[in-house]
Order: C-alpha cells, then structure tokens, then sequence
C-alpha cells in the first residue's frame, strides 16, 4: 500500500471547492459569450520578495499536482452549487465533465526564484485553466512560504540537524503541508505522525513536561522513559532544576543516554553549562537537543553554543514572519479566437501602485559566471539565446492533462541543496538585503 495514496480527511470531497466562487462566475460568462475555449497561458509569479530575503523557495509542486488531478465536480459537488444558485444549468453540464486536459510547465520542486520568475505556467483553454488559480495559489503561496523560512533555518543551523514540531501551532492539515515543506527546504524530520504517513518524512518525538509532572519524582519520569524507550531515548530536563534534571538523568540511563533536550532559558548559557556536565559525568556521546521559539535568527545565535539539533514550530509553520510569497496567476496570453491553430496574443495587466505585470508566454533561464555561479535570472518569450539554452529552469509537469513529472520528495530536498550552493554565498547572509540576484528580461 502506497500512503500517499490514501489522502487525508478534508470537509470537501475534491479539491474543486478549494476556489474562489469568481472562478466559476468568470467560467459561466466565459461558456455564454463564446470564449471559453480560447487558448489560454496563465502564469504563476511574484513581484517581489518579502522584504528582506534574498532567494524564494519552490515547494508545494507534488500537492499541487496532486490538486489538479482530484480537480473533479462530482454529484454532491454539483448539488452544491444548485442549491446556492452560484452558477446556471448549461454551466453545470459543463463542469460535471471537468478534466484539465490542458500542459503545465513550471519550476522543478526545491528550485529557487526570484521577482518575476514563471514558477509555473499552464496553458490549455480558458475555461480550463482559471478554474484552477486558486487552489495553485492556495499550496505554492502557503509551501514555498515555509520552504523559504526552513531553508533560512537550515543555512543558519549548518550540518545541525532540524525538527519541525509545529503542528499544535497552526491548522491541522495545514501542518502536514508544512512539515512537508520544511523537508524540501532542509529540516531532518517532524513530530507530526500524519507527515509521515502521508509523505514518508522520519518522525521523531519522546516526552512532554506533563509525564514529568504525571509522576512523583523526577526520577521515577526518566525511569519509567528509559524501561520503554531505551538508553538512547531523549529526556527533557528543565522541568525543574535542569543541572540536577542532567545528574539524574546520567544516574538513570547512564552514559549511553541518547540526548537531553533543554526547552527554556537561556538557551546559549544553559547549552554550555550542560554540555560540560555531561562530559564531567562521562556522557560524551549524549547529544543536545534544544527548543523554544526558535527561528533563524536564534539559531545562528546559537552557532557557538555546543547543540545538536533545534526544534522548531512557530517561527516555521508561520514562514517566520512571512507567511505567504505574494504570489499571483495572470493571464499572460490568449488566442484571437477558439480555433486551435490561432496564434497566442500577449495580454498584461497595467495598472498603478506596483501591479503591473509582464505579457506573453515566458521562459527562464539562470545565467551563471565563470565559476558557475548564479549571476542573473532572466525571463524571455523569444527566442531562448543559444549560451541559455542548456539553463532553463521549466521543466514538463503535465502534458495533456497527465501528469508526467511526479517524484520522491527526496529528490526536490536534494535539488534545494544544489540550487542553494549554486547561488552567490550572500544568498544565505541573515542581514537584511535585496534579491541575491537580479531579473532581467530579454
């Protein structure tokens, strides 16, 4: 049995009500006044970065696949929309059929962006296609969010090992897409058992305070841990006195114990006090996990400080402090009429206050210098330059309605890593500064 397979519970039966009612409201025009079936090209990009970063993370490209292909009106669907008079009769018929038919290109998973980088573009009819902007938006808005923030995380960690534990800090599938996110964008493992049914993600998890309160003495908890889970179990030792918590804990499991795991305080002073207790009671080995609050910046604080690896919820599964991308899906071109041989004509949207967008059907490729390094994105819809062609970025994710591109998370995880290494070393500096490296457009 496959678990990704299985799914998880949701309130709808598809994912064809995860939209906006003006999809549909734009559909029912479209079907009346005879340009549904227009060729269409839609793209998905951002204007900016949020403020501060230097590098946009790709994630979320395996859900929303996922998404597209359980794009279906079924009958309870169906009735829905009847009952609440959201669109008419002919509209309906229209949808009881619905298959995306259409191609979707895009950015591989784990690849980075920048400004108006096409990190996907679909293109098949209107009709077709604008039904599914909002559910695309949706899983790349909220996973390239969390990618971005668990790749910033796991720059400042260096090879110190991350869990993300945010699950109790955000909604509950929302949290599994979040732990899948922070795996493509570097974390080792999470403490959410749906992640790692649905998506094969190692999970880890040992004790709470509460089984330390749960028993009589401090003692008894560690024992009681030990006898089940082994020596090589984590035990948490600030409940209440954490040198003391250490002593016991030493006594309890002995030099064999696994980690202790330090969840309040000053993290950088408590770690050093720790870590010598635990060489001065010849527990050399045993590691230490730490935990609280913590984002990138509190893990670079940590740099000198004698961890093993961090826990991380909040600041994770909220993108710390930027929980979205901002990114939009526009039409970017669109046939003169609903004949399959008429030629694309480049729209865009112009407008004020920084919403203007860039018309017609686009490439990407990463111009790179003589040591290989990133030193330009650049975005065309002409002719790819010849010195380009061998370094674009879009890649076939579905060709004729199929999807043709589906891969092992591991794989979009190990594409980050590279992708990161190609970029400027600047990319990964916590100071506050611009896109790591400009858009330019041909």
């Amino acid at each position: 049995m496959n678990a990704a397979d299985l799914g998880l519970p949701v309130d709808v039966p598809s994912t064809a009500l995860f939209t906006d009612q003006y999809e549909l409201t734009m559909l029912q025009a479209a079907l009346r006044g005879g340009t549904a079936d227009r060729r269409s090209v839609f793209e998905v990009f951002t204007r900016r970065l949020p403020e501060g970063r230097r590098y946009g993370v790709v994630a979320g490209t395996g859900r929303v696949l996922d998404a597209v292909e359980n794009f279906r009106f079924d009958a309870g669907v169906l009735g829905f929309l009847r009952e609440r008079g959201i669109v008419d009769e002919p509209t309906l018929a229209w949808l009881a059929d619905y298959r995306f038919s259409g191609d979707i290109w895009g950015y591989p998973e784990g690849e980075v962006y920048f400004p108006g980088s096409p990190i996907l573009r679909v293109e098949g009819s209107f009709a077709e296609c604008v039904l599914l902007e909002t559910v695309i938006l949706s899983i790349l808005n909220h996973d390239s969010a969390i990618a971005a923030a668990a790749s910033r995380m796991s720059a400042a960690a260096g090879d110190r090992r991350l869990i993300e534990m945010g699950a109790r800090r955000t909604h509950e599938l929302s949290a599994v897409a979040a732990a899948r996110a922070a795996y493509v964008g570097g974390f080792s493992s999470t403490s959410d058992l749906a992640a790692g049914f649905r998506y094969g993600i190692p999970t880890v998890g040992t004790s709470a305070h509460a089984f330390t309160l749960l028993h009589d003495t401090e003692r008894d908890a560690f024992r009681a841990q030990v006898e089940s889970l082994g020596r090589g179990t984590t035990l948490l030792v600030d409940t209440y006195d954490v040198a003391e918590a250490v002593r016991t804990a030493v006594e309890v499991a002995g030099t064999e114990l696994g980690a202790v795991r330090i969840d309040s305080g000053d993290l950088l002073l408590v770690a050093h006090r720790v870590r010598q207790q635990l060489d001065e009671l010849g527990a050399r080995d045993t590691r230490i996990v730490v935990t609280s609050d913590l984002d990138e910046y509190a893990i670079a604080s940590l740099a000198a400080a004698p961890v093993d690896a961090y826990g991380v919820g909040t600041q994770l599964v909220t993108g710390s402090g930027h929980p979205t991308c901002s990114m939009v899906y526009k039409l970017v071109a669109r046939a003169e009429s609903a004949d399959p041989q008429a030629p694309l004509r480049s729209v865009a949207k112009k407008s004020l206050g920084g919403k203007m967008s860039v018309g017609g059907r686009k490439w990407a490729a990463r111009r790179v210098d003589a040591d290989g390094v990133a030193e330009a994105e650049v975005v065309g819809t002409g002719p790819v330059p010849v010195e380009l062609a061998d370094r674009q970025l879009l890649v076939e994710l579905v060709k004729g309605g199929d999807v043709v591109a589906r891969e092992p998370l591991d794989a979009a995880r190990e594409r980050h890593r590279a992708a990161l290494a190609g970029l400027p070393m600047s990319a990964i500096q916590l100071s506050r500064g611009e896109a790591v490296i400009p858009t330019e457009y041909a």
